[in-house]
């Protein structure tokens, strides 16, 4: 496999998980950059630009994310939060009155962020058109009937998670979430992240679609409990209506899908944006800018949800957006914090050893949240770090 870009000394071993990736673990085109210390230690590329294709992933290749948009996304309400603008403790109806019909009138702002807000799914799903429009999916969630009282469990609001952000922070900021991460994110750390893809930009992206990961030495791939697999088989468990509420499922390759404001699962970013911002949240990048004051950061990975998840019928632990490290977690260590994205991506940073990672991949396999070419890449970074 032809792998291009740089590796820092003592980060070898980076390089040669990346690469085993395609001969071993199934990968088609993919990218991976990691920061140390605010310093960019390991930026390596190869492959295709898409699934099913021949063209060569390029120095500037993106990709939809899918959940990974999530963490970014979840900086938003923290920042907010930073510069006084947002009570993470107040009712959500504060900001948006209409969210406090059914069972939602306690709802706090924190309990939306840490998937406690008790709307993983919809009674009636969107189409794919209503999901973009910026109306529908607001008004349907701020209806829905809740599925279990704000507050007192938690479940992945795997699609939901769309609507309730970018409705948020259109009320307190009057900015749609896509601009505000442009703005205020993408623009001072100069990456290559969006929220709601510009037309100008398109050319760049690559297709994503399914691959299969080979067998391991020949044994028998592992299997799910039937547990989780019965709940993503029932149509009518909350898990398969958490991931159908929007239904039928979109074609995340679409010019419409892309150019849509979804930071639950439609971020299009680069490697290199996605281990940036992360390492940007812990600590001063090359060019200076840091994202989080210390106290922000701690509200980033203090737990606020864990313990069975009602949607992923799996442990699961949640801080204010992020993903904390845990038993499924391709995290690096116990302070950790980032997101995964379904079928394979994945942002994260470490703040105990200042290493902050991205990796974006076109093959998506199946899993949510412990992709094997992930965690490969995170046992080598954690054997350099």
């Amino acid at each position: 496999m032809d792998v291009q870009g740089t590796v820092a000394d003592g980060f070898d071993a980076v390089r040669d998980a990346f690469v085993g990736n395609f001969g071993q673990r199934g990968e088609r085109g993919a990218a991976v950059t990691v920061y140390r210390d605010g310093h960019k230690v390991v930026d390596l590329w190869g492959g295709t630009r898409d699934a099913e294709g021949s063209e060569p992933w390029a120095l500037d290749t993106a990709q939809v994310v899918r959940s990974a948009t999530k963490g970014v996304a979840a900086a938003v309400p923290l920042l907010l939060h930073q510069r006084g603008q947002l009570d993470l403790d107040a009712p959500v109806s504060t900001y948006w009155p209409e969210f406090k019909a059914g069972g939602k009138e306690r709802a706090l702002v924190r309990d939306l962020l840490a998937h406690r807000g008790g709307v993983p799914m919809l009674d009636r799903p969107l189409t794919p058109a209503e999901a973009i429009d910026g109306q529908s999916g607001p008004r349907a969630v701020a209806a829905q009937q809740a599925a279990w009282e704000p507050g007192t469990d938690h479940g992945y609001h795997a699609q939901t998670y769309s609507w309730l952000l970018s409705e948020l922070v259109r009320r307190v900021t009057g900015r749609t979430i896509g601009r505000w991460i442009a703005e205020e994110i993408a623009r001072p750390l100069d990456i290559d992240f969006w929220v709601g893809l510009p037309a100008e930009e398109a050319h760049r992206v690559g297709r994503i679609g399914p691959v299969e990961a080979p067998p391991v030495g020949g044994r028998l791939k592992i299997r799910p409990k039937r547990s989780v697999s019965e709940a993503y088989a029932d149509p009518g468990s909350l898990t398969s209506r958490a991931f159908g509420a929007i239904a039928p499922f979109p074609d995340e390759n679409a010019p419409e899908y892309r150019a849509a404001e979804l930071p639950a699962s439609a971020g299009i970013s680069t490697a290199r944006a996605l281990a940036r911002v992360y390492a940007s949240m812990i600590g001063s990048v090359d060019n200076g800018t840091r994202l989080f004051a210390p106290a922000t950061l701690a509200l980033a990975r203090t737990e606020e949800s864990s313990g069975p998840d009602r949607v992923l019928v799996v442990n699961t632990r949640f801080g204010l957006g992020f993903m904390l490290h845990g038993p499924a977690s391709p995290l690096l260590g116990p302070g950790s914090f980032g997101h995964p994205g379904r079928g394979g991506s994945l942002g994260f940073a470490d703040p105990e050893s200042g290493i902050a990672l991205g990796y974006v991949t076109n093959g998506l396999q199946k899993g949510v949240t412990a992709d094997p070419r992930a965690q490969a890449l995170v046992r080598a970074v954690r054997s350099a770090a």
